[in-house]
């Protein structure tokens, strides 16, 4: 039942494209952002340990209690031959952190999609940033695959985007280093651009951008998390934690 209803989904998303000829600029795209928040996301507690699922909607408001329910999410950085990370500028439509700039793609494991909930070797999440690589960035399907994705380890943040959004997330962070192809989905993404260690660094970064970051980007580069990670790309391997949650704040 879950399962046709994300079929139906993205056959509306299908159907949308094809009747602007793939012109995202001219659909009505809002909509397709309001019928995202019925997808199902996978609940957590502490120790990322399944607890059961929720829509994208209940996951993201702000309740009673005024806390955002933790759930599963991913956050890719995808780093070119010269080593440069591709940054997204997050689309004016998204419900939580719109026109924020941020690293390649950040979303969530679907568990209406049986694929993304297999949690041995993250293989899951690993399959659920392929899908969104391909929806968001438009990279194709065939240039990555899921073991392609180094799960480097996981992050453990709450943020406030307005009076009625939020994010609270176990958030895996996951590593590639290829040349891909790229055609951004202005529904989702509004820039890309591919930055150096020394330009994220600089102190007119923001101004260059000139954009706010997200608050899981901006807690990673407070932590001087990603200029570690950055230094060491070619023995990422090598640092590998997945036995433990870096709790940020």
């Amino acid at each position: 039942m879950i399962r046709g209803a994300y079929r139906g989904l993205y056959s509306i998303v299908q159907r949308m494209s094809a009747a602007t000829g793939n012109n995202y600029a001219t659909a009505q795209i809002a909509p397709l952002q309001k019928a995202a928040l019925e997808e199902r996301c996978i609940l957590v507690d502490d120790l990322d340990r399944s607890v059961g699922e929720a829509t994208k909607r209940a996951c993201h408001e702000i309740n009673m209690e005024g806390d955002v329910l933790l759930h599963r999410a991913f956050s890719v950085f995808l780093f070119n031959s010269k080593g440069e990370l591709l940054l997204q500028k997050r689309s004016k439509h998204k419900i939580t952190f719109p026109d924020h700039y941020t690293n390649t793609c950040c979303s969530h494991p679907l568990a209406e999609i049986p694929g993304e909930t297999v949690e041995e070797d993250a293989i899951g999440i690993r399959r659920a940033a392929v899908r969104r690589l391909s929806y968001e960035l438009g990279i194709p399907s065939e240039e990555i695959q899921p073991t392609e994705l180094l799960y480097l380890t996981r992050i453990h943040y709450k943020a406030v985007s307005d009076s009625r959004w939020g994010e609270h997330e176990i958030d895996y962070m996951l590593f590639l280093q290829k040349d891909v192809t790229i055609d951004p989905n202005p529904d989702e993404v509004s820039e890309v651009r591919w930055v150096t260690r020394s330009e994220i660094e600089s102190p007119t970064f923001l101004k260059t951008v000139q954009a706010p970051l997200t608050p899981w980007f901006q807690l990673i580069l407070k932590y001087k998390l990603l200029q570690w990670w950055w230094d060491n790309l070619e023995t990422l391997d090598k640092m590998q934690d997945v036995d433990n949650i870096t709790v940020l704040s």
